[in-house]
């Protein structure tokens, strides 16, 4: 369509351009009658005297006109060939129009205006500048008049005629391989893009019916090729979630069936009188009641933090001076088991950042809860901080026993334990690092963790500054 458009309108234009030459041709040879008619104004201070005597206008014509342009003498047609019919210019027998007949014909097409562009003398009747090619009549730089020639539209001078066409032919011949050329590209290019927007589609309805395992293949370079890439990396990511939605469901009732069937089997103990109720048999109810109650207020976080519903109530803290508190809390039990604190946050107590002191809490709890069921007695347990100008770094370093470097991607996954079976007796649930991460990411910081050089793991948890109080 754009091939076709060009070759049409490349046609018009060239029509109407070459006509506009002519007609501007034609001007351009009246050269000597505005010279005239410049003289006559100076001479007279204006055009009355030409406006009064039409015959005086003929006179000029006949004298200023190159004679050629109406000598019925003539081989080659002049410009008043192109503003004619052939059946004015010529008879049957082709033989050339007196002169004497010419020259009103020629007069008929010419016409003076003053400088307002207001009709002074010559041309047919209702004949306008509108209509009119017109050429300016200046004296010593300022305008007095214009000369009109009226101009044709449409020109049926054989030459011209034959010309246009030549034109158009040539329009045609170019514009012909090139619309075959566009198409067959189209047709190319269209098979290139509309393929991979198929599979595209496919993919898409593929996902849509909770094919995870879709897969598309990436053909090409370009943005469909990166399209593609991108699709794969987005079904990649709902496999994976898939995965531990499924994972995450049974984990959940296998951590919800060990309690319930304890209990289960308590109370059918007490029904039949195997057990009797006493204060022993009360805390082991007990026990299993409060473990089972804390997972499930984990999972309440869990899921308050994925839809966005965690309230932080955030306020400026001291993250150290909330670590030094907590840290309080467990010197008893460390010392119980003998494992050693070596802490190092002294120059950096002052920092201040936007946070809750009641989750930044529960992050130090879980944090140190894991180190006291994981570290082997005796043990240390290294805390220190470092901070840049809107970075601080808090470091946990325990000693052994590692993790296994397989578990390291997995310990912040939920539900996940390291040894399940030991974990169980310990009383954890796989939920705490979990909870640790949703804490520090909630505050718009990071943590990691890796095997550090005591032997142990190493948590390292990245928060940012806002300020730094002076002492």
């Amino acid at each position: 369509m754009v091939v076709a458009l060009m070759a049409g309108f490349g046609r018009f234009y060239v029509t109407r351009n070459f006509t506009d030459y002519v007609n501007n041709e034609a001007l351009e040879r009246l050269g000597e009658l505005k010279d005239d008619l410049a003289t006559e104004y100076q001479t007279q201070r204006g055009w009355q005297r030409l406006k009064d005597n039409p015959l005086l206008w003929e006179e000029m014509l006949r004298s200023s006109i190159p004679r050629n342009d109406f000598d019925n003498r003539r081989r080659f047609p002049q410009f008043s060939d192109f503003n004619s019919n052939p059946s004015d210019r010529f008879s049957q027998d082709r033989s050339p129009l007196k002169s004497r007949e010419r020259l009103p014909r020629l007069a008929g097409g010419l016409a003076l205006f003053d400088a307002q562009k207001q009709h002074v003398v010559g041309g047919t009747a209702g004949l306008s500048p509108e209509s009119c090619t017109l050429g300016e009549i200046s004296l010593n730089g300022r305008t007095v008049g214009w000369l009109g020639l009226h101009k044709r539209e449409h020109l049926k001078n054989r030459l011209v005629v034959a010309f246009l066409k030549q034109q158009s032919r040539a329009f045609y011949l170019i514009g012909g391989p090139i619309l075959l050329l566009a198409a067959i590209v189209a047709f190319i290019l269209s098979r290139h893009f509309l393929a991979p927007i198929r599979r595209l589609t496919t993919g898409t309805h593929a996902l849509s019916s909770r094919q995870f395992n879709t897969r598309i293949e990436v053909q090409s370079k370009d943005e469909l090729g990166q399209l593609a890439a991108d699709f794969n990396v987005m079904a990649q990511t709902l496999e994976k979630y898939e995965q531990m939605q499924k994972q995450w469901i049974s984990d959940i009732s296998h951590e919800l069936r060990t309690p319930l069937a304890i209990l289960q089997g308590e109370i059918e103990a007490l029904q039949d009188g195997v057990r009797i109720m006493n204060p022993e048999t009360l805390g082991s109810l007990q026990s299993e009641v409060v473990r089972m109650s804390r997972l499930v207020a984990d999972l309440h976080l869990l899921a308050l933090a994925d839809s966005r519903g965690l309230d932080l109530k955030n306020e400026p803290v001291k993250p150290l001076q909330i670590l030094r508190e907590t840290l309080n809390l467990f010197q008893t039990r460390l010392k119980r088991q003998q494992i050693a604190v070596k802490l190092e946050l002294e120059d950096h107590e002052n920092i201040v950042l936007t946070g809750n002191p009641d989750q930044l809490t529960r992050l130090f709890i879980n944090i140190i809860e894991n180190t006291l069921k994981y570290t082997d007695s005796p043990g240390t347990l290294k805390i220190f901080s470092r901070h840049s100008n809107n970075t601080l770094t808090i470091c946990f370093e325990d000693s052994a026993p590692a993790v296994p470097e397989d578990a390291l991607e997995h310990l912040f996954d939920r539900l996940y334990r390291v040894d399940k079976s030991r974990s169980r007796e310990l009383g954890g649930s796989g939920l705490g690092m979990s909870i640790c991460k949703q804490i520090v990411e909630g505050h718009g910081g990071n943590i990691q963790a890796v095997n550090g050089p005591l032997g142990g793991l190493m948590i390292t948890i990245e928060l940012p500054i806002n300020e730094i109080k002076s002492k």
